[in-house]
């Protein structure tokens, strides 16, 4: 019998190698939320790229709205990117009626890649991330063969969760990227730009400043998915992704807005490396400080850096 992602690969016309996705044991599939969607204790989140299309395109029914900025980011640093403190992260939780024991299951338009920054948030703060789904094929996986609805979810019964304070050894500050970049070629540390690559070189403008940190190289997250089943790709492929990266290394990643990094630690933890930091604040932090080192280009090092 097909899964309802085997379905949606065929109807797309998709290759039937894509049968072997990756299986991290949080990714799970429009069959498993329909057989789930009653129980008592599960939660729906959905972080579409334009919250907006909540209300309009519509949503799975019962899911509640997140605001990927509002509810995932600082709302008291210039660098809206930044993780959000201990306590309004809390608080957005509370709001949200999860509590210690309800089974999350999160869900995107954007091949997981915004839903990835709500799981990495879970687990900086220590919900129990074995009760935390990733809808694998999100949107697409799930109107393919099921209703969504444009009513709003009513509010759920609000919680008193209390989390942990922030989990230290999953990201790093400007400080820590800063002594890596004066490290040069000699740093022992892998610096991944999980952008796209036309925002790596410069050539997208996308910020006050065009390029990249010194010594970054480029592994574009969002290719480890598959652009029209929204689904993950098999660990073979993503282990070709990320092939340049030794596995005994320490890694630091970083994007524009937080998203994209948070895909590739998603990514990286999976395929087994131990060491994985994400940068808090990314190139939206370091590329507006204008006195800050950065190069143009396809390569690492470029200009003063080469030397």
């Amino acid at each position: 019998m097909k899964t309802k992602i085997q379905s949606l690969l065929l109807i797309l016309g998709l290759s039937a190698s894509m049968f072997a996705w990756a299986n991290p044991d949080y990714l799970v599939d429009a069959d498993w939320l329909s057989e789930h969607i009653e129980d008592e204790n599960l939660v729906v989140l959905e972080v579409r790229y334009h919250p907006h299309r909540y209300h309009t395109v519509g949503h799975i029914p019962g899911a509640i709205q997140v605001k990927r900025f509002k509810d995932l980011a600082d709302n008291n640093s210039l660098t809206v990117t930044r993780f959000p403190s201990r306590e309004q992260f809390q608080e957005t939780l509370r709001e949200w009626g999860v509590s210690m024991d309800s089974t999350l299951v999160i869900y995107d338009d954007t091949r997981t890649v915004t839903s990835a920054r709500l799981w990495v948030l879970l687990k900086l703060y220590g919900f129990p991330m074995e009760q935390v789904k990733v809808l694998n094929g999100g949107t697409i996986g799930w109107s393919a063969f099921e209703e969504m609805s444009q009513e709003a979810t009513p509010p759920r019964a609000r919680s008193n969760i209390e989390l942990k304070p922030a989990d230290q050894s999953i990201y790093v500050e400007f400080p820590d990227i800063y002594d890596h970049v004066a490290m040069g070629k000699q740093s022992d540390i892998v610096l991944i730009d999980a952008r796209p690559g036309e925002r790596y070189a410069g050539g997208s403008h996308h910020g006050v400043a065009d390029g990249h940190i010194p010594g970054a190289i480029n592994i574009v997250s969002m290719d480890g998915t598959d652009g029209q089943s929204q689904i993950w790709l098999s660990d073979e492929k993503l282990g070709e992704l990320y092939k340049a990266v030794p596995r005994d290394k320490t890694v630091y990643v970083y994007c524009d807005d937080g998203f994209r990094m948070s895909l590739a630690y998603q990514q990286l933890t999976h395929l087994g490396y131990k060491d994985v930091r994400l940068y808090n604040g990314g190139w939206s932090q370091w590329g507006n400080w204008l006195d800050l080192p950065k190069v143009t280009g396809d390569k690492p090092f470029a200009g003063d850096f080469e030397l």
